[in-house]
């Protein structure tokens, strides 16, 4: 017997009849002798209706009282998939991430988990339950209900497995593994048999949607075996795992767009040690991540300092650094949302020369013009033109040969 997660994103509970659909496959899992955890998301644009009802309360929401409300969409789904189950014969209880003790820290809406406490997961599993969890939900030390972020339920999911030593952590989606690239923008995108957990981080942080970035980096931390597989199908899937050699022999692995950029330069900051310190707590205080970051040669004593942020957080971002930058001495905020990243990823970087120079290469043949760059050991990152984004992934895609099969 194994113990299985399973997680189901949105678009595969969005209605009765696909709630059923995952029933019938949660139950596959059950009738084969295993223990069975499922962790389910809101349905398909209630988190989005959800969050629209916050706004309309109020433009700046209070973070607690936000999560309390954006939180109540999985209550749904948990509720209607355990009535299902039921209705099939089986033993099954829903529970909120309150109710099995996902604790988190207090940064609401994107909360980290601290600890899951398991003593009420094992005792229901010993009386033979199937359990579904309520996904993006946790709850801090006070009681606060809490959120996890877009994405969250993933993070969820890997988390209870991680907890529980499952034997494997499955995330179903609306596609049946880790492509390429993303099959919607080129048709010549492969499915990926596996990918080890460093490049799917990288994939997911540089703008792939099939997971969470933080939900991966949990796995790596508690070596889960992830596998990615489709709501809708039986076909193929892709195991999230640890780096073994076939790996190595490819350069690129995939390449990804992450069109949520902006880039926020700030103009004249005086070069003094502490600055850049100043300029980026208050983001940090805020939950708020930023990501490449270039600072221009010092000329007379200033500086220009340009980095990239989330383009939905926009307008908090500007209001928190023209106070920050009032506060330096900065000349003032120049701010580009027409931008989009684009990434190469790719475990064989390790031990090739010359990938940065041939990336940069293909995107100058194509008039492309490289605004920003960032790497890591395995990924190469640039900013560009947002009009460019889709020609610099097909470019880069065929250059890398990655429509061969592997």
């Amino acid at each position: 017997m194994a113990l299985v997660v399973q997680k189901y994103g949105g678009t595969s509970v969005a209605n009765i009849e696909k709630i059923t659909n995952v029933a019938e496959k949660v139950a596959r899992a059950k009738t084969a002798g295993n223990d069975v955890i499922v962790v389910v998301s809101a349905m398909a644009g209630e988190t989005d209706r959800l969050i629209a009802l916050a706004h309309s309360a109020s433009k700046t929401p209070n973070g607690r009282e936000y999560d309390v409300l954006v939180s109540t969409g999985e209550q749904v789904t948990i509720s209607l998939l355990a009535m299902v189950l039921q209705k099939m014969g089986f033993k099954a209880k829903s529970f909120l991430g309150s109710q099995i003790k996902i604790v988190t820290d207090q940064a609401f809406t994107k909360a980290r988990i601290l600890k899951i406490d398991t003593k009420l997961l094992e005792k229901e599993l010993k009386a033979g339950n199937i359990i579904v969890v309520a996904g993006f939900q946790g709850v801090d030390k006070d009681f606060n209900v809490t959120t996890l972020g877009r994405g969250g339920s993933d993070t969820s999911a890997v988390a209870i497995a991680a907890a529980l030593n499952a034997d494997v952590c499955e995330i179903y989606t609306d596609v049946d593994g880790v492509y390429t690239t993303d099959p919607n923008v080129y048709d010549k995108a492969k499915r990926l048999s596996k990918i080890s957990y460093d490049e799917m981080l990288e994939m997911a942080s540089a703008g792939a949607k099939v997971l969470h970035p933080r939900s991966v980096e949990l796995a790596k931390k508690y070596n889960v075996p992830v596998y990615v597989k489709s709501s809708f199908n039986d076909n193929g899937g892709t195991l999230v795992t640890k780096e073994d050699s076939d790996m190595e022999r490819e350069v690129v692995s995939g390449v990804t767009y992450d069109r949520d950029q902006a880039k926020v330069t700030v103009i004249r900051v005086p070069d003094r040690p502490g600055i850049a310190a100043r300029l980026f707590t208050p983001l940090s205080d805020e939950n708020i991540q930023v990501d490449m970051i270039i600072q221009n040669a010092s000329i007379d004593g200033f500086t220009d300092l340009t980095f990239t942020v989330s383009k939905k957080e926009m307008s908090k971002i500007k209001s928190i650094l023209e106070s920050a930058a009032k506060d330096v001495g900065a000349q003032g905020l120049q701010v580009d949302e027409k931008i989009s990243k684009v990434s190469i990823i790719g475990v064989g970087m390790r031990s090739h020369a010359g990938v940065a120079s041939r990336m940069f290469s293909i995107l100058a043949k194509e008039g492309i013009n490289i605004l920003m760059i960032s790497t890591s050991e395995i990924k190469i990152s640039c900013a560009i033109e947002a009009k460019y984004t889709e020609l610099a992934v097909r470019v880069l895609h065929d250059a890398f040969g990655l429509e061969k099969e592997r």
